[in-house]
């Protein structure tokens, strides 16, 4: 079976397709497409509250050559999740029934605590031990944060706070205020503190610079990662880092939620299993498929 992924984020646009293996009771997704496009329909939403016409035509171009991988692959099902950017324009529906028109794929606007959810869903199984985890997963336009003590949820919740939000200087204090309220009030006190479990691709990059290699990275060296690309110009984390432009521009504001979080958490190291949104819904789909199949 080969299930896809498509998750339309508000700085980039991903495609996963993975074929889905069962062996010895365990099942497990082995990856056999990925792309990933900078579409930014944050640049628009954040700025104007609407999906521009350029960029929609963009957006449907882009899906049709996801599809076309869809049917090259023979993909037996799919699923698209729009995130952040597409739940605020005021003009998400017009284009969700536009492309559906056009293309007959239909998108799936999930809320953040769906989004949560859906991350959560393979998050929790990278979890170290029994003391208190703190996922944080920064996206282009939200973050969200997700409570683990002894291994099970206790609270989460989404904030409008995000890179491409912060690049565009359209976020609000009340909002970085809100999210600092809530991890004062979470998490729980005592002597251990939370471990952090980071998703994203940004931090899965701030990882990648700071050389470290199946081990929790510090808070002292995202810090020391962060101030590094920092001290650089655009052209030079392109260039010396190899950064996509698109990843350039939007790590250091990235970094900085995932170390204002981490700080108010009192997290001192963080977990980077590599995982995403998509991973939630390839293993969602899967899921879905089988009580279809074996029923209730």
């Amino acid at each position: 079976m080969k299930l896809a992924a498509i998750d339309i984020g508000s700085n980039a646009a991903r495609l996963q397709i993975s074929a889905v293996l069962e062996y010895a009771g365990a099942v497990s997704f082995k990856k056999i497409e990925y792309v990933r496009f900078a579409l930014r329909l944050g640049h628009d939403v954040f700025t104007t509250g609407r999906i521009s016409p350029e960029a929609e035509a963009r957006f449907a171009k882009l899906l049709r050559c996801y599809q076309l991988l869809l049917e090259l692959h023979e993909v037996d099902d799919y699923l698209i999740c729009a995130t952040s950017a597409m739940r605020e324009a005021e003009n998400a529906a017009e284009v969700v029934a536009r492309v559906q028109q056009s293309l007959g794929l239909t998108i799936q606007v999930i809320d953040g605590n769906q989004e949560a959810e859906l991350i959560s869903r393979v998050v929790r199984r990278t979890l170290a031990d029994n003391r208190p985890h703190l996922h944080v997963d920064v996206g282009g336009g939200s973050t969200e944060l997700t409570l683990y003590v002894n291994r099970q949820k206790t609270a989460s919740r989404s904030f409008r706070v995000g890179s491409v939000r912060q690049l565009e200087r359209t976020e609000s204090p009340a909002e970085w205020e809100a999210m600092r309220n809530w991890l004062e009030t979470n998490v729980p006190p005592g002597d251990q503190p939370p471990l952090a479990v980071g998703t994203g691709g940004n931090i899965s990059k701030i990882y990648e610079l700071s050389n470290r290699r199946a081990a929790p990275i510090s808070l002292e060296e995202i810090d020391r990662v962060q101030q590094y690309v920092a001290s650089l110009s655009l052209a030079e984390r392109i260039q010396r880092l190899q950064l996509n432009p698109d990843r350039a521009d939007v790590i250091v504001p990235a970094a900085q939620i995932y170390l204002a979080a981490m700080r108010w958490a009192k997290a001192q190291e963080m977990l980077v299993p590599n995982l995403g949104l998509k991973d939630g819904m390839l293993e969602w789909l899967y899921e879905q498929r089988r009580s279809v199949v074996e029923g209730p």
